[in-house]
């Protein structure tokens, strides 16, 4: 085994301390709030390890397969943080999971820009309010950065895309797409300059999303599965939907937004 990986045998030993941390020990309201980067985020897989890296984000230390070292641990030398090696049950303890993966990584949560910042590069925008489920914001973020998207904003109330279960839907993707987070989204969203506006509902008197033309610059804008999109948030938009089945009025908040990308996409 290379000399750069530290075999450790016991999963209560002090060093695997730090991959235990649950979404609050690794980030704070606080850390999730500061622009700057504050805190930690964890990486599960040798994709998302890879795309973490290829990012520019600054590993802490990486745990890995002793019996399979993956081809991406050797990146973790250059950057000066250790890589620690266990076999399946202290990796399955360490990280509370059935099946851990063949590499775990942390990683400081890198800066972010501002919803004004975000906007003046992005032609097309997703916007989310409320969307509190970690699995549907991996998602949403894994749907748009396929389709060619640029750019996602979200309300604090939102999930965080650096959460751990959004980051393993999202397979990294999210270091494909920036995305911003705030505390004021109507007001910000009012301040948009020069982008179309689409609010997505289950209205019927809502225009069918295959009619609309999105124009150059676009932005989606997606509710909680429960409520929807707010009344403020509605009055700012055009409303859009998408035509359902008798009996039906909607489909989930990831793959509504997966059509609403597609209908929405720039056409060239």
């Amino acid at each position: 085994m290379p000399p750069e990986i530290i075999v450790v045998d016991d999963p209560e030993d002090d060093r695997f301390a730090q991959f235990r941390l649950n979404e609050r020990g690794l980030a704070s309201r606080a850390d999730k709030r500061d622009d700057a980067g504050a805190g930690l985020f964890l990486a599960e897989g040798d994709l998302v390890v890879d795309r973490a890296l290829d990012a520019g984000c600054l590993p802490v230390a990486a745990l890995v397969d002793s019996q399979r070292v993956p081809d991406v641990a050797s990146r973790f030398e250059a950057a000066g943080a250790p890589v620690y090696a266990g076999g399946a049950v202290v990796r399955r303890v360490v990280s509370g999971l059935g099946m851990p993966q063949p590499i775990i990584a942390l990683f400081h949560r890198p800066a972010r820009p501002s919803v004004a910042e975000l906007a003046k590069r992005c032609r097309r925008l997703v916007v989310l309010e409320a969307v509190d489920n970690p699995a549907n914001v991996g998602a949403i973020i894994r749907n748009a950065a396929g389709l060619g998207w640029d750019g996602l904003i979200l309300d604090h109330t939102s999930a965080d895309p650096m959460a751990r279960r959004s980051l393993r839907v999202a397979m990294g993707t999210v270091f494909a797409l920036p995305h911003a987070r705030t505390t004021t989204l109507i007001d910000d969203i009012r301040e948009l300059d020069n982008v179309s506006l689409f609010a997505m509902t289950p209205n019927n008197d809502a225009a069918a999303l295959e009619t609309i033309d999105p124009g150059a610059r676009a932005a989606v804008l997606i509710g909680s599965e429960r409520a929807g999109l707010s009344n403020e948030l509605l009055a700012l938009a055009t409303p859009v939907r998408i035509p359902m089945g008798a009996g039906v009025d909607s489909l989930n908040a990831a793959a509504a937004t997966a059509i609403a990308c597609w209908e929405l996409r720039i056409r060239r």
